[in-house]
């Protein structure tokens, strides 16, 4: 897809690929550092909710050009049909819609190294429960 053909998605569009590639991106770091099916499981709900995403996007914000701010910008203004789940903050949620909405466009633009770059940077800190 073009990045304009990108561009002229609505956020949440972009949001709705951008939470599967994080996912799938985070199940396989997990998997490979060697984690069994339930911890990588049990450490995956720890990583991919929106306070983790919310973490995850303040730790690659000085990373990013002037376009991939704007895409961030655009995930955190929009406007979700549903309120955010209990136990999240609405804050937390749109800057997790926002970091969504990055994923999938560079997924979508075909930007592979680049979203892995950024999704490497982002997990620098990230702890992961340690497997028992």
């Amino acid at each position: 897809m073009t990045k304009d053909d990108a561009r002229r998605l609505n956020p949440l569009q972009l949001a709705y690929i951008g939470d599967t590639v994080y996912d799938l991106l985070t199940r396989s770091r997990l998997l490979y550092r060697g984690y069994n099916l339930h911890h990588c499981h049990q450490a995956a709900v720890t990583v991919v909710n929106a306070h983790a995403q919310a973490e995850a996007l303040t730790r690659i914000e000085g990373a990013l050009t002037e376009e991939e701010n704007a895409i961030v910008r655009r995930g955190r203004n929009t406007h979700a049909h549903h309120a955010a789940p209990r136990n999240q903050t609405a804050m937390d949620y749109q800057a997790a819609t926002a970091l969504e909405a990055l994923v999938g466009y560079l997924y979508l633009t075909g930007q592979e190294a680049r979203l892995l770059e950024l999704f490497r940077k982002s997990q620098e800190v990230a702890s992961c429960p340690a497997q028992p």
